[in-house]
């Protein structure tokens, strides 16, 4: 389905707004994407070591605040 020429020249607010803020902090998208990455793009998590942090760890018991007894 083609679209009209009246359509296709068509920008809606939201665009104009994010084309706006790009060309005011031209570093946008890459303070963006160096954030992502901060949160988000994590190291592979090693396996081996995985296993002897869960291994080493000690058993809680099944209600904490009672003494043994």
């Amino acid at each position: 389905m083609k679209l009209s020429k009246q359509y296709s020249l068509y920008e809606s607010e939201i665009t104009r707004f994010i084309k706006d803020l790009k060309e005011k902090n031209p570093k946008l998208e890459e303070q963006q994407r160096a954030g992502r990455a901060l949160l988000w793009d994590k190291t592979p998590v090693d396996l081996d070591a995985r296993e002897r942090a869960e291994q080493s760890r000690v058993k809680q018991q099944a209600y904490v605040y009672q003494n043994k007894g």
